[in-house]
């Protein structure tokens, strides 16, 4: 008896000695730490805030966007783990997925907060959830108000035609020489307007196998660069915009000489109208897009947490995953650093607040959010985006015309599907 005894001592002594020093009941993982790689701007004081709360100790690493993802593939490319948590773009999932650098997360996280955040599905590859959207990030239309006043327009545009005869109002009345503001370099921006425009129009960039849609000049696709294209020959469009990053027509706005920001940013709302950066504070507002058929239409591009399969401490990068996403944190750090909440609940609460800028318009909005493409972003995404700006920003030149450059994104997507 004394020797069983003494052994289960033993045995209970080492399982002890074996936990975190800080472990409770409240905190059962404390004292392990985990590695975070996001974007710069996260709020002040959020890894010791999860710290305070979990006693997970957090190294949180930020890059910009660009810089983290190069990260990403070199680390994951090599087999070894960037971050226990990491940034995961909409535009990464069809790569990340194929190449299974995630950890899915079906099972793990609890389904009313999956269902709570309506972009979660745009981070499904193959059925499998293998990142949960933590930055909401969608499209709609910012409008100088100041400028429709003066222009005696009354009511936001509701159509594209509407839209544009808006535009030639404030032209015309001398509000502003060139009331759209629209990104035509060649850069990521440039295609986002786009995609947002097609869908718009009422359609989609490929039918369920991938088949480019957009050729025909019955299409949306079509449509939406004949529109863009004509608006800049119109001198609706700066016809500085092929030079022109979405940046730039971020500062042309918040400088008073654009009138409306197609493919408006939501997260820029706040920005616009801070006086301590923005000659038209106050001014901005939010309209829903207008599409061909007057029933409004955006765009989702959300940011979100993946932890990925290389990673040794799955249990606390869960754990973190599931704070960030909670809706008392995503109030924090909306009101603390911009960081637009991803639960529709959560934007819900902001709204009601007053500290939602034109938060109805927004809550409405994201409701109709959906993903550039309905089967799942494709591998070959980074090649496709690269054809499509490279092609409208010759088209802006006049170096193409609306059919050649459509031809050449479809020529040059077949190209990305077969390597």
């Amino acid at each position: 008896m004394l020797r069983h005894g003494l052994r289960a001592f033993v045995a209970l002594s080492a399982l002890i000695l074996a936990q975190p020093v800080w472990a409770d009941d409240a905190k059962p993982l404390a004292g392990q730490s985990i590695s975070v790689l996001l974007p710069s701007g996260q709020r002040p004081g959020l890894a010791e805030d999860f710290e305070k709360e979990t006693g997970i100790h957090v190294d949180l690493q930020s890059l910009s966007w660009n810089d983290i993802r190069a990260k990403l593939v070199t680390s994951l490319l090599a087999g070894s783990a960037p971050a226990d948590v990491t940034e995961v773009d909409w535009s990464w999932t069809g790569q990340f997925g194929a190449a299974g650098w995630y950890t899915p997360l079906d099972g793990l996280l609890d389904e009313a907060t999956v269902k709570d955040i309506a972009t979660s599905p745009i981070f499904r590859y193959d059925g499998k959830l293998i990142a949960l959207p933590y930055n909401n990030d969608f499209r709609v239309l910012i409008v100088n108000k100041e400028h429709f006043d003066k222009a005696g327009i009354t009511a936001m545009p509701k159509t594209l035609d509407e839209l544009l005869a808006a535009a030639r109002t404030l032209k015309e009345k001398g509000v502003s020489k060139y009331p759209i503001g629209i990104p035509l370099s060649p850069a990521e921006g440039t295609s986002t307007a786009w995609y947002l425009l097609t869908k718009a129009f009422g359609g989609e960039l490929f039918d369920k196998d991938f088949k480019p849609l957009f050729t025909d000049p019955s299409s949306a696709g079509h449509k939406a660069l004949a529109f863009e294209i004509d608006a800049l020959k119109q001198g609706l469009v700066d016809p500085a915009a092929p030079g022109l990053i979405d940046m730039d027509v971020h500062q042309l706005f918040m400088d008073g000489q654009v009138s409306m920001e197609i493919c408006g940013e939501v997260g820029r709302l706040a920005l616009f109208n801070d006086a301590s950066k923005s000659k038209v504070a106050g001014k901005a507002v939010a309209a829903l897009f207008p599409t061909a058929s007057g029933v409004t239409r955006s765009l989702g591009l959300p940011e979100a947490m993946g932890i990925p399969v290389t990673s040794q401490k799955k249990e606390p990068a869960l754990a973190f995953v599931k704070w960030m996403s909670a809706k008392e944190q995503q109030l924090k750090n909306y009101t603390e650093a911009g960081t637009l909440a991803t639960r529709t609940s959560a934007l819900e609460d902001l709204n009601k607040a007053g500290k939602l800028e034109s938060g109805k318009v927004l809550i409405e909005q994201a409701s109709t959010a959906g993903g550039l493409f309905p089967q799942g972003t494709p591998i070959w995404y980074p090649q496709f985006s690269s054809a499509v700006y490279t092609a409208i920003n010759q088209a802006a030149k006049g170096q193409l015309s609306v059919d050649d450059a459509l031809k050449q994104i479809a020529d040059e997507t077949e190209r990305a599907m077969q390597q």
